[in-house]
């Protein structure tokens, strides 16, 4: 096929796209004509905001394509372009499919050996919302790409600023696979870095909300990252998918909502992250059933009725074996009691109803009797009585803690909500013992990235809050906590998952050959049983080492970021702690603009950072300086930290040493 010919085809698709535009401007004119006209105020509102949702989901960003690829079908003969969402033309056929339709799967699936009945897939290139080029694969005649296609290596190497995109041009069949996995099923992904798990998690979030879309509407997703500066960098994904209700939040706020954390460093919090603290929190929780020695008397209608110690007790005894949350046990203990009651009365004064005996429980010693057989209880002041009262704790931790684990949670002096001395592992206990008092809303779906970083304690937080389907990402070389789990089976139990299915990710699109190889040296030391990851493509400068001397490492690390900002894109700066205010200087002193990790998201393309802040996120260029000081910064974890700022790097990394390299990285496999 000769150049004009070629270019032909470019004309003649960008027309066909220009008119997709039309369309889709049409559909948004066709809903904004739209007026809401229901029978009530509150079906009126509804029906305005689902108007509202529709809307946003028409819109168009002229940066973006309608479609990023076409399907040929043999029988029957047609054509479908695949894209971001559905468009259609006045006559209602069909302009553009939306890439989670089962229709278009052959697009993602097809090969040489397996065409599932196309004649031609193609591919299209674009800049600035423009196609750019054409690439086409013959299927029918066995002519196909062989590993990543040029466009296909071209859209996961285009330069990035600002938050993560989407990556529905370029999912590979074995993720494909994972991303239409049925909403019933949990599945559970190991992926190193660069094989795309975290996208492939978010695009199956956007699959579920597609497939099953009135349910999840009702029941909603939850999207939860490790921390803030990561839920702002995937926060346009979805939105670009044309899903705007999705909640995304890092788990602290999940679970953090009704404290306020008011000291960084915890010496307990290991052990506060450990799964025999839920059997802790649950006795005390029960412990404030203490045993019932007054009797409760009660006026109704003039007659004065009493119950025993004896028979509350049976009453609440019945109660307590149904195992309900503590809430719910104390509102039927009260229901119960008014049956009781009511019994009683009923033949004496044959007017009584249940409602004269429940309002005759709410007054005088009848009230106080009843709260003090079941009082109400919060988990922040169940939390501080039993991090405050020892007797609370040993009675509590009795056979569980020994009594010097039981010395080290304690805290020194008496404390109120507002007052009390809260880290961030004290939100799991608070967590814990509201999820013992009253069960949190459940959603139709939940997506954990990060997932191998997360405690036993963290892990039942979050199983409290699924209805059952699951989607868990993570990389056990990648785990960076005190507390992570050994295995995603340990991760598995704590969840109290039967039957995941397992997902293993290896093939790295994102991370340059030569520098995935050189941060796999790390894995035997950090993680001998995980699947090294493979890279699929390299480039000749992807990987640069210099030395130099220890007076002017902060200068060398600046020097290395201004090299690495003259490429398109965005330039990571990783340093240990105490190299981030010099290397900062160092970078202002270069009239550099930059920002700390709290800037992710945003239009700078500089930014510097440390290893553990780095998780998760991407960089067209990374600079790290002085591996082994990320390393001993953190001794127990300080590899597994290089391991991430080394594997952040999408196109170029450069390490910038004084010290020498962490021994394993130059000195080949352990012996």
């Amino acid at each position: 096929m000769t150049n004009d010919v070629r270019h032909e085809e470019v004309l003649a698709e960008q027309a066909y796209l220009d008119a997709a535009r039309a369309d889709l401007a049409a559909m948004r004119e066709a809903v904004m004509r739209l007026k809401p006209a229901a029978g009530d105020r509150v079906s009126n509102e509804y029906l305005k905001l689902a108007l509202a949702r529709r809307l946003r989901s028409l819109q168009d960003d002229p940066e973006l394509p309608l479609h990023f690829g076409r399907i040929d079908l043999i029988d029957p003969a047609e054509i479908r372009y695949i894209g971001r969402r559905h468009v259609h033309d006045p006559q209602g056929e069909p302009v553009v499919v939306d890439w989670r339709a089962d229709v278009s799967r052959p697009f993602y699936l097809a090969t040489p050996r397996r065409p599932l009945g196309l004649r031609r897939r193609r591919r299209f290139g674009f800049q600035a919302g423009a196609i750019t080029a054409i690439e086409d694969e013959l299927l029918d005649e066995g002519q196909g790409v062989e590993g990543l296609s040029e466009l296909v290596e071209a859209e996961i190497e285009r330069p990035r600023t600002g938050p993560m995109r989407d990556i529905v041009a370029t999912i590979q069949p074995d993720q494909d696979e994972i991303v239409r996995a049925a909403l019933t099923e949990v599945v559970c992904v190991q992926g190193g870095p660069g094989t795309g798990k975290t996208a492939v998690g978010l695009h199956r979030a956007a699959y579920l909300l597609y497939a099953h879309a009135e349910k999840l509407r009702r029941t909603g997703v939850l999207i939860i990252g490790p921390n803030d500066a990561f839920i702002r960098y995937i926060s346009q994904v979805l939105p670009a998918l044309g899903e705007f209700d999705v909640e995304q939040r890092p788990l602290r706020e999940v679970i953090g909502r009704s404290v306020r954390v008011r000291r960084t460093e915890d010496p307990a919090a290991t052990l506060k992250h450990d799964a025999r603290m839920a059997a802790v929190i649950d006795r005390h929780v029960v412990g404030h059933l203490v045993p019932i020695e007054e009797p409760m008397t009660a006026d109704i209608d003039l007659t004065r009725v009493r119950l025993q110690p004896a028979a509350l007790e049976r009453i609440r005894r019945d109660v307590v074996q149904r195992s309900l949350p503590y809430a719910a046990g104390r509102k039927i203990f009260r229901e119960r009691v008014v049956d009781e009651l009511f019994r009683r009365v009923e033949h004496v004064h044959t007017s009584v109803t249940r409602g004269d005996v429940t309002r005759a429980l709410r007054v005088g010693g009848a009230e106080r009797a009843l709260e003090s057989a079941w009082p109400s209880l919060h988990p922040a002041t169940a939390v501080i009585d039993l991090l405050t009262d020892r007797r609370a704790m040993a009675a509590a931790a009795d056979g569980m803690l020994a009594p010097a684990e039981q010395d080290a949670l304690m805290w020194d002096r008496k404390a109120t909500r507002a007052t009390a001395p809260w880290s961030a592992a004290d939100l799991v206990l608070v967590d814990e013992a509201a999820g013992r008092i009253k069960h949190p809303d459940a959603y139709g779906h939940l997506v954990v990235d990060e997932a191998q970083d997360l405690s036993a304690m963290e892990l039942r937080a979050i199983a409290r809050r699924s209805r059952g389907s699951l989607t868990l990402l993570g990389d056990l070389a990648q785990a960076v906590t005190p507390w992570a789990p050994r295995s995603w089976d340990e991760v598995l139990q704590h969840l109290e998952v039967r039957a995941p299915r397992f997902e293993l990710l290896t093939r790295a699109f994102r991370i340059p050959g030569s520098v995935l190889e050189m941060a796999n040296r790390l894995l035997p030391w950090i993680a001998p049983t995980v699947p090294v990851p493979v890279p699929v493509r390299d480039s000749a400068d992807a990987l640069s080492v210099q030395t130099v001397d220890r007076g002017r490492l902060a200068e060398a690390i600046a020097a290395a970021t201004v090299v690495a900002a003259t490429r398109p894109g965005s330039t990571g700066v990783i340093v240990p702690p105490n190299l981030v205010e010099a290397t900062g200087r160092a970078l202002t002193g270069r009239a550099l603009g930059w920002s700390g990790v709290d800037g992710i998201g945003g239009e700078t393309r500089v930014t510097l950072l440390t290893a553990s802040e780095s998780k998760g996120l991407e960089f067209d260029s990374v600079v790290v300086g002085e591996p082994a000081g990320v390393v001993a910064e953190h001794p127990a974890i300080g590899l597994n930290l290089l391991y991430v700022a080394m594997t952040r790097a999408v196109m170029h990394l450069a390490l910038v040493h004084a010290q020498p390299l962490p021994p394993e990285l130059t000195d080949g496999l352990p012996s």
